[in-house]
């Protein structure tokens, strides 16, 4: 995963200049899950097509250029990479509820998650 490769892509897509903003998000793995755990690692399954459907979606909210969306699948340890999202719109007031809503779906229809507890 690349994030300044993903932005060089939108910076180069052929409605850049009507991007005034581009927000990502770069989700990594942390050592604590949301219950207070310690995690050793997880093992993360990405729906390719759940994903592609989602981005389009994503791309017909109001003022959003582009979405770009990069999975790493499989077994990651703490602080690997999981999940990268870059979206180019007009303003902040559409980029960011765009991005948000991105990554929810994108967790919730696009993906399933295992946590190893560490021991």
């Amino acid at each position: 995963m690349d994030l300044s490769k993903m932005i060089q892509t939108l910076k180069e897509h052929p409605d850049y200049p009507k991007m005034g903003m581009i927000a990502s998000h770069l989700g990594v793995v942390r050592e604590t899950s949301l219950n207070g755990d310690k995690v050793s690692g997880i093992e993360v399954t990405f729906d390719k097509d759940a994903i592609n459907k989602i981005v389009l979606k994503i791309k017909q909210m109001p003022g959003i250029v582009d979405v770009l969306v990069e999975t790493s699948g499989g077994r990651l340890e703490v602080g690997d990479e999981i999940m990268v999202v870059a979206v180019g719109g007009d303003t902040r007031e559409h980029v960011f509820p765009a991005l948000i809503e991105a990554v929810d779906m994108i967790k919730r229809e696009g993906a399933s998650k295992k946590e190893f507890v560490a021991i």
